[in-house]
């Protein structure tokens, strides 16, 4: 009888391409991953990892069960998603990933609204960005993320995904308190074609909108500092090191020194929930996309 964990581990390994990014992935020690490959091999009698270099690759006989592992887990994950929802009640365990302004944004009243309602649900949230959310999802490795794109720059879903959309989130540009424009009404993103840019670190996917923005308004992006913190960010414009965009949604207060001017054109993040499709009847998806919504609610009224 072959071990559902071990075959999980060894289809991480298979995704991941190392014994290291599988143990990532599963949130376990590279010690444990090398156990359960050690102890699937003595179940399977045949070795399923070579060394190549200084890392691993899959035997033949490693690939031909990595195969098999998906599928078998796929319709383990489906008969649980049935078996569950027979039942009619949010039970058991609940990954979920998020960026890290939904994190703080949206998921302390959602966390705390599904323990309320469904005290058996055990809901785990890890930060992470949109496109590694997305991976983790479509791998498996989380059960739902909250994701985004922007208006003009829409994120791509692979297929097999359910989405739903939790709110539009505004953004603005963040200046220092003495720059010229601070006391508008509004401005536009042309205005500050001359200015130096704090923005998100390189490779991820607001810093690749920013400059797709910027550029497709004839501006070529001065980066100054780079920042994933929107709070690192602001604490940089208030010693007046730049300009930056910043989005609404679990921002904050406001620094002092720094001052907050909506644009014109209103630039917006979409945000929104995914999971796989075969998930889709899990009642503990449909409590955790409900809370969501229920919590985006209340960050609209605010």
């Amino acid at each position: 009888m072959l071990n559902l964990d071990r075959l999980r581990t060894l289809s991480a390994v298979a995704r991941h391409g190392s014994v290291s990014a599988a143990a990532d992935g599963l949130h376990v020690t590279t010690s444990a991953v090398s156990q359960q490959i050690a102890k699937l091999e003595r179940e399977t009698g045949q070795q399923l990892l070579a060394k190549n270099g200084r890392g691993v690759r899959l035997t033949d006989a490693g690939r031909l069960l990595a195969d098999h592992a998906v599928r078998i887990l796929s319709q383990v994950e489906l008969a649980q998603a049935e078996l569950e929802a027979h039942r009619g009640q949010a039970v058991g365990e609940l990954r979920m990933g998020a960026f890290p302004t939904a994190a703080r944004g949206l998921f302390p009243a959602a966390l705390a609204g599904m323990r309320a309602a469904h005290p058996q649900l055990r809901a785990h949230l890890t930060e992470m960005e949109p496109d590694e959310s997305v991976r983790g999802v479509v791998r498996g490795d989380i059960d739902l993320a909250v994701v985004l794109d922007w208006y003009n720059r829409p994120l791509s879903l692979p297929d097999g995904l359910a989405k739903s959309p939790l709110l539009d989130d505004p953004a603005d540009v963040a200046m220092p308190a003495t720059h010229p424009l601070a006391r508008r009404s509004s401005v536009e993103l042309e205005e500050f074609a001359e200015d130096e840019w704090i923005s998100w670190p390189q490779g991820e996917f607001c810093n690749e909108w920013l400059m797709f923005t910027l550029r497709s308004k004839g501006i070529e992006p001065r980066i100054a500092h780079m920042a994933e913190e929107h709070g690192t960010q602001l604490a940089l414009i208030a010693a007046g090191l730049g300009v930056a965009v910043a989005p609404r949604l679990g921002r904050g207060p406001v620094p002092e020194g720094v001052s907050v001017v909506p644009v014109r054109h209103t630039m917006r993040r979409h945000v929104y929930a995914i999971w796989r499709a075969d998930a889709d009847r899990r009642p503990s998806i449909r409590a955790a996309v409900g809370a969501l919504r229920t919590a985006a609610e209340q960050v609209e009224a605010d």
